[in-house]
């Protein structure tokens, strides 16, 4: 499943921090406002 395990790798990255996933937002894959 590969939607849990993006969720995994975004939650591991929203604990580092907020304001730099907002700057990686493009390493997700364009604009992704959550």
């Amino acid at each position: 499943l590969p939607g849990v395990r993006y969720h995994i790798i975004r939650g591991t990255l929203d604990t580092q921090g907020v304001n730099d996933r907002r700057q990686r937002r493009s390493k997700y894959g364009g604009k992704r406002p959550k």
